[in-house]
C-alpha cells in the first residue's frame, strides 16, 4: 500500500507523482555537491527566474532540510539549490517539534522527498541558551523554555564526556538524535525508511567558511 493512501487527497498524490524518483543516497550527493560548490564560490543556481513559470504549476523538492532559524543559515544557498527544490523546516535549535514532524510527513508521503538533513551550525544561540539554562538552573522567559526543552536532550548526552567545547557537542548531538527521530516515527517516516525510500543524516553548517560536516 503506498504511504500516501488514504492519508492524502487524490489531488496530493498527483502532485506527488509528478516527483522525478530519486535515492536517498543519490540525494544527498546532490546536497553534498551543492555544498562543496558553494564553498567553492561555483554555485550554478543563481539565475531565480529560470523556469518560475513551470513552479508555479506545482513543487518537486527531492530533500527535506531540518535547519535552525538563524540569519545566517540558508539552506537553498548553502547546498547551491533552485526554488523549489528543498523542502525547509526552520526553528531556532533545529530540532522536530509535532508541527515539524507533520510537516516531513507531507513532505515524504505528498512530495516524495527522499532524504532530510538536520542542520545543525557553529554559534548556535539557541543551543547555547540551553546551555546557559542548565548551568543556572533558570528558564529563559515568555515561550523561550519550549526551546530549550527540546535541545536539553542533547545537552545532557555531552555533558558527562566533559568536552572541550561544549557548544559544539552539544551542537553536533542534538542534529543527531533530531535526525535519529526523523527516521523512527511512524507510521509514515519510519515506514518510509524501512522500504529504503527515505534517508536522514545530520550535519553542522560552519558558518565562517560555508562548509557542511555531515556526522
Amino acid at each position: 500500500m503506498s504511504l500516501t493512501a488514504p492519508l492524502v487527497t487524490q489531488a496530493f498524490a498527483q502532485e506527488a507523482s509528478a516527483v522525478a524518483p530519486v535515492s536517498p543516497e543519490e540525494a544527498l550527493q546532490r546536497l553534498v555537491d551543492g555544498n562543496a560548490r558553494y564553498v567553492a564560490n561555483a554555485a550554478i543556481n543563481t539565475d531565480h527566474s529560470l523556469e518560475r513559470a513551470s513552479r508555479a504549476e506545482g513543487q518537486q523538492p527531492f530533500a527535506a532540510i531540518v535547519s535552525c532559524s538563524d540569519s545566517r543559515v540558508a539552506p537553498e544557498l548553502i547546498f547551491d539549490q533552485g526554488p523549489g527544490e528543498l523542502f525547509v523546516v526552520r526553528v531556532a535549535g533545529n530540532f522536530i517539534s509535532e508541527e515539524g514532524l507533520a510537516t516531513l510527513e507531507y513532505g515524504v508521503a505528498v512530495l516524495g522527498i527522499k532524504t532530510i538533513v538536520v542542520l545543525g551550525h557553529t554559534a548556535c544561540g539557541a543551543v547555547d541558551a540551553t546551555i546557559k539554562s542548565i548551568a543556572d538552573s533558570e528558564l529563559p522567559p515568555g515561550h523561550l523554555p519550549s526551546l530549550v526543552n527540546a535541545i536539553r536532550p542533547a545537552v545532557y548526552d555531552v555533558m558527562g564526556d566533559a568536552p572541550d567545547d561544549l557548544l559544539a557537542a552539544a551542537t553536533a548531538q542534538n542534529a543527531r538524535l533530531n535526525a535519529a527521530r526523523a527516521l523512527s516515527e511512524g507510521p509514515i517516516l519510519s515506514g518510509a525508511a524501512a522500504a529504503g525510500t527515505l534517508g536522514a543524516v545530520a550535519g553542522v553548517y560552519e558558518i565562517a567558511t560555508g562548509e557542511v560536516t555531515f556526522l
